[in-house]
């Protein structure tokens, strides 16, 4: 018998925590949520392509898995994650100039999972984050939930400005140095070689753990690569990695590699939120990424997205008004345009909706909630049609409103 539910109870009196009262909803996902409406083209989500990812291998993946390790891959396993794929994951960051351990190594469900490790372990209320200004926004929400302080620290075309960031560690003594190394979200930008030895030298003199966020820095698609600030410094470096970018992101697997002396920690934290990542998956991509599929995809994605940001870019010199800016990002998903100061991207947003077109603004991605005359583009997830009709419609609405 299904029992109905009643609706006579007070909830207002329950005891919400103050944590959680004082997060907010994400506001990006409000806008995903308008910006999926049937017909509207959108720039708003930071989604891979969907018609590339790799069903076919997934599914043999998954047959083999199973046929090898039967109820293995659907039993409860290691907090740490399954030691095959601990291994795998070691052994590629070694052949990748990052010697590293299976001891360095925590598989996590997701990236974002990862960071929410990274505000248990280390931030508590008042502390300050040193972070890129404009930062990822899910970054945010994580270290929110902790009460952390800010230390934001302007960028130019080569990353978070160096003199700033040892002003700001003086001044702020923070507890954690945030950054998205690679092609940044949401602006595309790459931290240049010589900034990434001179953040390293200050996160090592001034003893301060970098935690780089480093989800699109295989999807390289111009210009020369760039030793990941985990290969230049070692111990001083917690490299945050998922697959979501480069295989599909409803897998929710990622990983950590740290310290061996602070692997431990994330695995308390991880033990008191979800036990472990999900088993099957884990053996899935073990089976994907052992067999060599991985990085043929990561090409295929590569040639895929150059072509969808070149196209972008010409959309944008030819629709957008002057006075507008914008970033030219040599991989990843996204580029960053800044409008003439006296247009409000937050503003301006319904009416793009209502000619059918979506991207995120800028505020979310301010730690102090500026940003208002800036927006964030996705190219990756747009066909060649719509980014050049999505562009020609936004750069009719900055025209119209100038």
């Amino acid at each position: 018998m299904v029992v109905a539910q009643k609706n006579n109870v007070n909830t207002d009196r329950w005891p919400i925590s103050p944590q959680i009262k004082g997060l907010k909803s994400s506001i990006l996902r409000e806008i995903l949520k308008t910006s999926s409406q049937p017909g509207v083209i959108s720039f708003a989500g930071g989604l891979p392509a969907p018609e590339l990812f790799p069903l076919d291998d997934i599914k043999l993946a998954m047959d083999q898995a199973m046929t090898k390790y039967g109820g293995d891959t659907t039993q409860y396993s290691l907090t740490l994650g399954i030691p095959m794929l601990r291994e795998l994951l070691a052994q590629r960051a070694s052949a990748r100039h990052t010697e590293t351990a299976v001891e360095n190594i925590i598989v996590t469900a997701g990236g974002q999972q990862a960071l929410e490790l990274v505000g248990r372990t280390f931030v508590t209320p008042g502390q300050y984050v040193l972070c890129e200004y404009p930062t990822y926004v899910g970054a945010l929400q994580v270290f929110n939930a902790y009460q952390a302080k800010y230390a934001p620290v302007a960028m130019d075309h080569d990353g978070m400005i160096i003199d700033e960031v040892e002003e700001k560690i003086k001044k702020y003594r923070p507890t954690v140095i945030y950054t998205v190394s690679n092609f940044q979200n949401p602006t595309g930008i790459t931290l240049s070689l010589e900034r990434r030895h001179a953040l390293i030298e200050l996160a090592t003199r001034y003893e301060i753990p970098i935690v780089d966020d480093n989800p699109y820095g295989d999807i390289r698609f111009a210009g020369d690569p760039i030793p990941t600030l985990k290969s230049i410094g070692g111990d001083a470096v917690i490299a945050v990695r998922t697959f979501s970018k480069t295989m599909a992101p409803g897998f929710r697997v990622g990983w950590l590699n740290g310290p061996k002396d602070i692997i431990p920690y994330f695995e308390r934290a991880k033990q008191a939120i979800d036990l472990h990542t999900n088993t099957l998956n884990q053996y899935i991509i073990h089976e994907y990424v052992a067999a060599g599929k991985l990085e043929p995809h990561i090409e295929l994605i590569k040639s895929d997205y150059v072509v969808k940001r070149d196209l972008m870019m010409r959309s944008l010199n030819e629709f957008f008004p002057e006075g507008c800016t914008w970033t030219n990002p040599e991989g990843g998903l996204f580029l960053w345009v800044e409008l003439p100061r006296h247009l409000s991207a937050k503003s301006l947003l319904p009416q793009a909706i209502e000619r059918k077109v979506a991207y995120v603004y800028g505020e979310p991605f301010f730690p102090d909630g500026s940003g208002d005359h800036t927006l964030r583009l996705n190219f990756s997830n747009a066909s060649h049609e719509n980014i050049v009709e999505g562009i020609k419609r936004l750069g009719q609405l900055f025209t119209e409103n100038l």
